[in-house]
């Protein structure tokens, strides 16, 4: 444990280090950290040890996500939000039921020994985009405003909202759904995932920001523990909803938009330490899932596979997206830059954890998709993510500009 411990630390320290000229080049960190895990694991030099346990690998990987979540949705700008609330809103209500459908379609095609329901749950995996690999694209100033928001809160609430329609179909897979219909289990599901989520965010972050401003106002707060707000904060949401059957990604989102809204000018002074700990967290989990599953899952890849993933990058999420943006009064590369900005990975992750405990029969298939999916995703949004959002700024302010009198 001392020996992975130090591997990792001492990466860490070299790789904070040097962060500030990575991230304005195109190999962005996850591709640095996966690589290092699969370079550094078994199937490289053996550094790492073997034995990662997915309990745990899931536990990291729900930290993060909450508190990536909660720090992304407190930087939101809600006023921005507001007004182009029609883009998330589409593409979370249109875009990601058709890209299941269409998910389902082509593994209909090209992975035939897998069942319609198991494909129902590969689909939904991949349905859910990572806030914390699009990070680098909605941090962005370059980017307009708007896309960066939509992009933001599609986000963080399709996690949420991939949770329950995930455990529909894997009632349905394992057949522990009973009498009651697909159609009426997956929408006391989804409301029960969201009403719990809702609430638990709201009322936690209300009652720990009113509590924490007047402990402020009473000279209690000391600086050092000042840190610890935010990340105490996430995790009570997150972990509350949780245990209450509710989303956890749904209450860290939500609570993260009020906490900006209470916090206001004071957000980024508050989140700031926070964002430091998500991003090394992140790190474990990249490392880890580089070293315990990377490169385990892709000695054993077929191109079946791999052309899925590959069509699941591109056609199966960017095609229907683009047609769920029609009407929106964006032009084709803002919907083509909202449809492909869409990464798989924590989220993605963890769902696959929770899909292990149903022994499918077709659970090997449903993990190397996965797995082969994510790992592209890291490489080619981390490709691109730079350079086309540099370019398409630079377009926008010129569209902008020529249509200003």
């Amino acid at each position: 444990m001392y020996e992975n411990l130090a591997v990792v630390a001492a990466f860490a320290f070299l790789y904070s280090a040097v962060a500030g000229r990575v991230e304005r080049g195109m190999v962005t960190g996850p591709i640095m950290f996966i690589a290092f895990g699969v370079i550094c694991g078994p199937f490289g030099f053996g550094i790492l040890g073997e034995d990662i346990d997915s309990i745990e690998l899931r536990v990291v990987a729900d930290i993060t996500l909450a508190l990536i979540l909660f720090i992304d949705a407190a930087n939101a700008d809600l006023n921005i939000l507001s007004k182009n609330v029609v883009i998330p809103r589409r593409m979370l209500l249109v875009g990601m039921p058709l890209v299941i459908a269409l998910g389902v379609a082509v593994g209909w095609v090209l992975l035939p020994g897998v069942t319609v329901y198991e494909l129902c749950i590969l689909a939904t995996m991949l349905a859910a985009t990572d806030a914390a690999l699009g990070k680098g694209v909605v941090t962005n100033q370059d980017v307009p405003a708007r896309i960066r928001e939509g992009l933001n809160a599609e986000s963080g609430l399709n996690d949420g909202l991939a949770v329950p329609v995930l455990f529909v179909f894997l009632a349905l897979a394992s057949g522990t759904g009973g009498d009651q219909g697909g159609a009426s289990l997956a929408l006391g599901l989804v409301a029960k995932e969201l009403g719990i989520g809702i609430l638990v965010g709201l009322g936690l972050t209300f009652l720990g920001a009113k509590l924490a401003s007047w402990c402020y106002q009473q000279g209690w707060v000391s600086n050092i523990w000042r840190q610890i707000l935010v990340i105490s904060l996430a995790l009570a949401c997150f972990a509350t909803a949780q245990s209450l059957h509710g989303s956890g990604y749904i209450a860290a989102f939500v609570g993260g938009l009020l906490f900006g809204r209470l916090a206001g000018t004071s957000t980024h002074e508050l989140v700031h330490s926070a964002e430091g700990m998500g991003e090394m967290l992140a790190l474990a989990v990249w490392i880890m899932f580089g070293a315990g599953v990377v490169g385990q899952a892709w000695a054993g890849m077929t191109w079946p596979i791999v052309v899925y993933s590959l069509l699941s990058l591109t056609v199966i999420r960017v095609l229907p997206m683009v047609v769920a943006l029609s009407g929106t009064g964006e032009g084709l590369e803002s919907k083509m830059f909202l449809a492909w900005f869409g990464p798989r990975g924590l989220a993605s992750i963890v769902f696959v954890i929770i899909v292990a405990g149903y022994d499918l029969p077709g659970f090997s298939v449903l993990v190397h998709t996965v797995v082969c999916t994510v790992t592209l995703c890291v490489i080619a949004h981390g490709l691109t993510a730079n350079a086309w959002a540099r370019g398409f700024g630079r377009r926008s302010k010129a569209r902008e500009n020529t249509t200003t009198p």
